[in-house]
């Protein structure tokens, strides 16, 4: 086989390889989100809110690598949820802030513990897990340089 036929390998590719992961990691999820009610892409929405409490939307996509046409409907069931709330910033009423509610800041504790338990489910030990959380924080790194900035 061409070396250049071996790069057309579908495992070759490291991108389809980080797609494969986050797939795999969003299904280890789901069991434990379903007992909530929520999917990942608000879970880690609610993760973010619990960092910073409240945000522009803006920056909340920023954060999450999400685009407002996504971003746009994933809050509006989380507001529907009585989880956030969204409002124009009085300074500049084109920014919307999106902060929790009562009832999204106190869902913090009921689900605090979802790391851990996915991770107790496996045999990973915790200095290997740190390490490839630290290879892929790099490879994070690297990307976001290698792509041409937007506003």
């Amino acid at each position: 086989m061409e070396q250049q036929d071996l790069f057309l390998k579908l495992e070759q590719h490291l991108c389809f390889t980080a797609y494969a992961c986050s797939k795999e990691m969003t299904k280890l999820y789901r069991p434990i989100l379903d007992e909530f009610g929520l999917t990942y892409t608000q879970y880690i929405t609610l993760v973010v809110l619990w960092e910073r409490r409240k945000l522009p939307m803006k920056e909340l996509g920023a954060r999450l690598y999400l685009d407002s046409g996504t971003l746009s409907p994933l809050l509006k069931k989380l507001e529907g949820m009585g989880l956030i709330t969204r409002i124009r910033d009085k300074q500049d009423e084109r920014t919307v802030l999106v902060g929790l509610t009562e009832a999204g800041t106190k869902l913090k504790d009921k689900v605090k513990n979802i790391p851990l338990r996915l991770f107790d489910q496996s045999d990973v030990s915790e200095e290997k897990l740190l390490q490839i959380h630290t290879q892929m924080n790099d490879l994070l790194n690297m990307l976001e340089e290698l792509n041409p900035k937007k506003d």
